[in-house]
């Protein structure tokens, strides 16, 4: 499918207000996601009962030609196949005209998309983490969402309702006026809305398109370098020498008690488990419930701080230059991994993106990820070969600088963006000749421990062997196969449309 692509001078941009629904409303919004999700859970085994026939006629010798046919996983395919179903089908004759069409159509684009991440990150052209095959969805488990495309879509002209296909109007808990004012001048047209039960509570989120309104920012000359941190949350060093620390609020932390006690009461309440098929307690609900509480206000203050520093800095300065951190691989370190994800380093990325570019127009630089900004003197450029993280003060051996290493390095940062300007245009490469040259791997991260043997199957290490010359050649491991078989060298999605066309 083609990406919506907002007309010129137009971006998108959502809209998220919570609702206040009485008890047959939130009955109807229950019924609409778990629509959504029985549409997926079918669309998932539609899907998959082709591939286990076609493993299992193989195991009988079924020739190649005469194998079951692949079923195509697009939208539209989804979409044909499950109308015919939902009359005849058992798990839906009965119940499916109760609900909106864009329910069931809600839950088949979700597995449209899932079967698209699966097929890609297993060919290899998807970036992150390898992708399973999707699963059946819980009904205990799975989140509360549906999203509408189609039908009566508005905010009521009284700033206090909401109007959604099939499920009506319905009251909001906090003023729509933003949203509101935006579509009476008609500068913002609405595209879609999401509703989604979260931690207790209904929300309604509204993807619009808006008409660009660029603000000027205080100070578009100067040029600002954020070096991030768990000690503390930001410094800030300007292109005019000026350095702000912006402290670590730490809400987890400051939570934690009151955290790990709501944990050990739900603990000692009898809980459900799938095993055996027992239900939760009441008293167990009630202490889960206020866990949740728990959880979700951390979570709002958190998004609530960094939302503030964001936006005040994107509202300040023309530049904003960060680094391009390893936030997944940071956290594979137990000992900091939650101060790092309680910071939020890399939602703060996240926000300065778009708020520069869509609020202000204004530029963002991403230092290279290997660029040494804490190893490099601020001062005459020189750089160190060596740095452990508990070295807290920078001490150059060439000009004498002494600085502490988090106002060194947002320097640095803030330097790169005279560099990006009148370099090469990559952050970090600048024209100037260094000072002193750059010791051999200065601009690698130091390994702190040593990296442990890969072990294949069975728990064996695989070491080389030398051939008969005395070279030596790395052993290769069998990968291990999948279990829907040979899935990988199926033809694509497109193929498959052109076949059961």
């Amino acid at each position: 499918m083609k990406r919506f692509q907002p007309q010129p001078g137009f971006v998108v941009q959502a809209y998220r207000f919570a609702l206040d629904p009485n008890a047959s409303q939130e009955a109807a919004l229950r019924s609409h996601c778990g629509a959504a999700r029985a549409a997926y859970n079918w669309a998932v085994g539609w899907v998959t009962a082709s591939w286990w026939q076609r493993t299992a006629e193989e195991t009988y010798g079924v020739a190649e030609v005469e194998l079951t046919e692949w079923r195509p996983w697009s939208l539209p395919s989804l979409r044909k196949a499950f109308n015919e179903a939902k009359k005849t089908d058992s798990r839906f004759a009965q119940w499916w005209e109760e609900n909106s069409k864009e329910a069931y159509s809600t839950g088949l684009a979700n597995a449209s998309a899932a079967f698209d991440n699966y097929a890609k990150s297993k060919n290899g052209k998807r970036r992150g983490k390898r992708m399973g095959a999707p699963r059946f969805k819980s009904k205990r488990k799975a989140r509360l969402a549906c999203r509408f495309t189609t039908g009566t879509i508005r905010v009521e002209a009284d700033g206090r309702h909401v109007t959604l296909p099939r499920l009506g109007t319905i009251r909001s808990h906090e003023p729509t006026a933003s949203l509101l004012i935006r579509v009476q001048a008609g500068t913002a047209r609405i595209l879609s809305a999401t509703v989604r039960h979260e931690r207790g509570r209904w929300f309604a989120s509204f993807q619009a398109e808006v008409k660009q309104d660029l603000k000027r920012v205080t100070r578009p000359d100067v040029a600002v370098g954020i070096d991030l941190g768990v000690k503390t949350l930001a410094v800030m060093a300007d292109s005019t020498g000026e350095i702000r620390t912006v402290p670590n609020p730490r809400h987890y932390d400051g939570a934690l008690t009151l955290l790990r006690r709501a944990s050990r009461t739900v603990s000692r309440r009898q809980g459900p488990d799938r095993r055996t098929g027992r239900k939760p307690s009441k008293r167990w609900e009630k202490a889960n419930s206020a866990l949740g509480q728990l959880q979700h206000r951390v979570a709002n203050l958190r998004t609530d701080a960094l939302n503030k520093l964001t936006t005040a800095v994107a509202a300040e300065y023309g530049t904003v230059v960060v680094e391009d951190l390893n936030v997944a691989g940071m956290l594979r370190n137990r000992r900091l991994a939650r101060q790092i994800a309680d910071a939020g380093f890399g939602e703060i990325r996240r926000q300065l993106d778009y708020k520069t570019r869509q609020r202000h127009a204004t530029h963002i630089i991403v230092a290279d990820r290997w660029y040494p900004s804490s190893k490099t003197c601020s001062g005459c450029g020189a750089v160190k070969a060596k740095l452990p993280l508990h070295v807290r003060t920078y001490e150059c051996d060439v000009c004498g600088l002494v600085l502490d290493r988090d106002d060194n390095a947002a320097l640095n940062l803030a330097a790169l963006a005279a560099a990006s300007t009148t370099g090469t245009g990559v952050a970090g490469d600048r024209d100037i000749p260094q000072a002193v040259s750059k010791p051999r791997g200065a601009d690698r991260k130091t390994r702190a421990t040593r990296p442990r043997r890969k072990t294949g199957r069975g728990g064996q290490v695989a070491q080389p062997c030398r051939t008969s010359g005395g070279q030596k050649r790395e052993t290769v491991l069998k990968p291990k196969p999948s279990r829907f078989g040979d899935v990988m060298d199926l033809p694509g999605r497109n193929a498959w449309n052109a076949e059961s066309r």
